[in-house]
């Protein structure tokens, strides 16, 4: 057990903090820092005995790992008052460590604050140094780190305050190019609380196949509709010119074809136990597709989604007829859905997460008011606000602040078998 070392029998000025932060006369302002074995009631009675000393709590923060308590509190306490015998005794019959010190009685000063989700197989103490070099060369504070996940990734949640925010987020960018990590940035606070709406790309993205591609096979045109896709990432074709050419390819493909696709297709690791705890949380998901609504449809309903929206196939007799129905959904196409979606469901663009891979999601990720890249190409990170490079759906949850046991706890709760999680 220790003391603060030069602090006199009456602890020093008169000063404190009252209701709203405002100072009390009289009062003197501590914090007050326990550490050791955690045990049920160790907080209970630390509450209790500042009761008994009319002592005023400002602010408090209590966490346990592996079973050892740290918590600390800064109280106001009426001038005379001696809790030092008090804290003393608390700490010698619970066996903790106890530390106290004067404290200014200015409320601490608010500050920007930013989340940032670090995340990979694995997270060593070399990348987590790296990221907190970054953070302090911005000026910034790292005032809290959380772990949010060991499964299927590891990963933590650094609560930043101060600093030059654009330094930092080009800082931490930077740093996390050179590690074998992912970095998220994010502003925190009500507009991350707030998000409602989750619009995800399909192909690489929600399921790991692109359908073109599936399609090409069975039909065996694979040679030209890869020539095709490479024009088109070249910049020799837009990506509407390269649909039309590739879906011309499959003229007269009986519609039993298509089943077949439907039955290869994968989807991401994670994807189950995304969508499923997004719905819990009261978010709307939707998906915006490049690809077919014969397959979207099939993912909406299997899915429980809100809203899908892709290219229509036309059909006769059959069989595909080698043209689309309606607009195609291009990249500013994918964007005008988003708002769409956005406004129907009574949400504000600024609370909506994209999700992609592609060039053709930029407008949607731009639009949105977190864009994530999802496995995507150059392009895309080095654009969208946030990247993450793991295979897994699931571990988007991390970069909202959900943590793995919360959606384990869930499942449980709901009966969903533990082997189908993070599927």
């Amino acid at each position: 057990m220790t003391g603060c070392g030069n602090v006199d029998a009456k602890w020093g000025i008169s000063a404190g903090g009252g209701r709203y932060g405002q100072p009390m006369p009289d009062r003197q302002t501590i914090l007050v820092r326990l550490s050791g074995p955690d045990r049920p009631g160790i907080t209970a009675k630390l509450m209790q005995l500042l009761t008994a000393a009319d002592a005023e709590v400002q602010d408090v923060e209590q966490v346990v790992v592996r079973r050892r308590l740290t918590l600390a509190l800064v109280v106001g306490v009426p001038e005379g008052r001696d809790l030092l015998k008090e804290l003393l005794l608390l700490g010698w019959e619970e066996g903790i460590e106890v530390e106290f010190e004067l404290v200014d009685p200015a409320p601490t000063e608010v500050r920007e604050r930013h989340a940032l989700t670090v995340l990979g197989s694995e997270v060593r103490p070399a990348d987590l140094a790296s990221v907190a070099t970054a953070v302090a060369e911005a000026g910034a504070n790292i005032d809290r780190i959380v772990r949010l996940s060991r499964y299927p990734v590891v990963s933590y949640e650094l609560v930043v305050s101060g600093g030059d925010s654009a330094q930092m987020r080009t800082s931490v960018v930077q740093a996390a190019a050179e590690l074998p990590v992912d970095v998220a940035v994010q502003r925190d606070g009500l507009a991350r609380r707030a998000l409602r709406l989750v619009v995800l790309d399909v192909d690489s993205t929600l399921i790991q196949d692109e359908v073109i591609d599936l399609l090409a096979a069975e039909v065996g045109c694979e040679q030209q509709v890869m020539a095709i896709t490479e024009q088109a990432m070249s910049g020799d074709l837009d990506f509407g010119e390269a649909l039309t050419l590739r879906v011309a390819l499959l003229t007269g493909t009986p519609i039993e074809v298509l089943d077949r696709c439907l039955a290869r297709v994968r989807l991401t690791p994670g994807a189950r136990t995304f969508v499923r705890t997004l719905k819990r949380l009261g978010f709307r998901v939707a998906i915006i597709s490049g690809g077919f609504t014969i397959f979207t449809d099939r993912l909406r309903a299997e899915l429980a989604l809100d809203h899908a929206y892709a290219n229509e196939l036309e059909l006769h007799d059959g069989r595909l007829t080698g043209r689309l129905l309606g607009p195609i959904v291009d990249r500013a196409r994918k964007a005008e859905l988003l708002a769409d979606i956005a406004a129907a469901e009574g949400i504000g663009l600024e609370q909506t997460v994209a999700v992609g891979d592609g060039a053709n999601d930029l407008d949607m990720l731009a639009a949105a008011g977190l864009g994530i890249a999802f496995n995507a190409k150059p392009v895309v990170r080095d654009q969208a606000d946030t990247a993450v490079s793991v295979p897994y759906l699931d571990a988007l949850l991390f970069i909202l602040g959900i943590t793995r046991e919360e959606v384990e706890s869930a499942d449980a709760a709901d009966g969903v078998a533990a082997a189908s999680l993070g599927r």
